[in-house]
């Protein structure tokens, strides 16, 4: 018989302790009528939840918070800094680090690995194809976009290490989309499918070998920093300069920026810090339609780079857009003309960049 049924029978007063033993037992029953393959974090009940619980049930009142501590809360809860998983205390560590980590010689790709390594093999516009292709799986496997990158990264820099007949240049961009994602994905997908979309022109048992072949031109380093590793604080440090909500819309057209710039092997020779913080740049020219100072004190201080030091990449990122650049391939384009990333890549962009936009930055 319930509980409910023999107080209401007994017409006994229910005591502090039967109230927390009534919560608990129904707690026991809510948790054995469960039914779930993972429990979500927020779903679990603890023993101050069965507490509320009972005081709920006593029609006691939980205890408050004196004011001045609740203010100290949200103002904590407002400050970016705060945030964990920023790793306010740490996060200029970590910048520099990375920064160091980028420029080191074995995580970069030759800049001019076409023309000294693969030289008739592989040309640029092949690559372009490639990871254009990339876009199209990522997408239908729904896979992270920093799996997106980092799977790029680790074809320039195999292609600089290994002369690759134009026959197996899918089949290095399908190894490297296979480390890419066991390293970034929980639900990696497995070779077979790998295999598959290749439409079975390579077999599992030939991936798995060049897997193995990427794995040891890279020296099992595959980690290297890409360019959204430095896009979130780059995004916020942009937002705070000019929004005073974040801009969905922003965001995603830095991304759209970033993503175009996968597929031009004019930009291989560029760190990724700086592609990421060209990016920025070029998304708050677009955004703000300005003709002036387009960069502020804030980021050129944080990321280390001045206006000037940006041009020629930004210049470069705002052909693509205008498809001036790599005009035929088009999944990066289609991707981001849909309504759920905001139509960013259908934003009129000036078809001109003054001199102006490349001063030194002004509060």
């Amino acid at each position: 018989m319930a509980l409910t049924t023999v107080a209401e029978k007994c017409e006994a007063p229910i005591t502090r302790a039967a109230a927390k033993r009534r919560a608990q037992a129904v707690f026991v029953e809510e948790k054995q009528l469960a039914v779930k393959k993972r429990a979500v974090l927020g779903d679990v009940t603890t023993l101050a939840n069965v507490v509320a619980l009972a005081n709920n049930i006593l029609g006691v009142a939980p205890p408050q918070k004196p004011k001045l501590e609740i203010k100290k809360a949200v103002k904590k809860a407002a400050r970016d800094d705060e945030d964990p998983q920023l790793c306010g205390p740490y996060a200029a560590d970590i910048y520099a680090y990375l920064r160091r980590m980028e420029v080191e010689p074995k995580r970069r790709p030759l800049p001019d690995y076409m023309e000294k390594i693969q030289k008739d093999s592989i040309n640029a516009n092949m690559r372009g194809v490639l990871v254009d292709w990339f876009v199209e799986v990522a997408d239908e496997y729904e896979l992270l976009p920093e799996t997106l990158h980092l799977a790029v990264s680790y074809v320039d820099k195999y292609l600089s290490m290994n002369v690759v007949p134009r026959s197996e240049l899918q089949l290095v961009g399908v190894a490297s989309i296979f480390i890419a994602s066991k390293y970034e994905e929980i639900d990696p997908p497995n070779v077979d499918e790998l295999s598959d979309i290749t439409e079975n022109t390579f077999t599992k048992q030939q991936v798995i070998k060049m897997e193995a072949n990427i794995l040891l031109s890279l020296k099992f380093e595959m980690g290297n920093p890409n360019v959204r590793t430095f896009l979130r604080k780059f995004i916020d440090l942009a937002q705070e300069s000019y929004y005073k909500t974040p801009s969905v819309q922003f965001e995603y057209l830095i991304h759209y920026l970033t993503d175009l710039s996968l597929v031009d092997y004019k930009l291989v020779k560029f760190l990724p810090s700086m592609i990421a913080a060209s990016a920025v740049f070029l998304a708050r020219v677009i955004i703000t339609r300005s003709k002036v100072n387009a960069w502020c004190p804030a980021l050129q201080e944080y990321t280390g780079y001045k206006a000037a030091d940006l041009r020629e990449c930004v210049l470069i990122i705002h052909d693509l857009y205008l498809g001036r650049r790599g005009g035929s391939l088009v999944a990066v384009r289609e991707k981001y003309k849909q309504t759920k990333f905001k139509c960013v890549a259908k934003m009129h962009c000036p078809s001109q960049l003054p001199d102006s936009l490349f001063g030194d930055a002004k509060a």
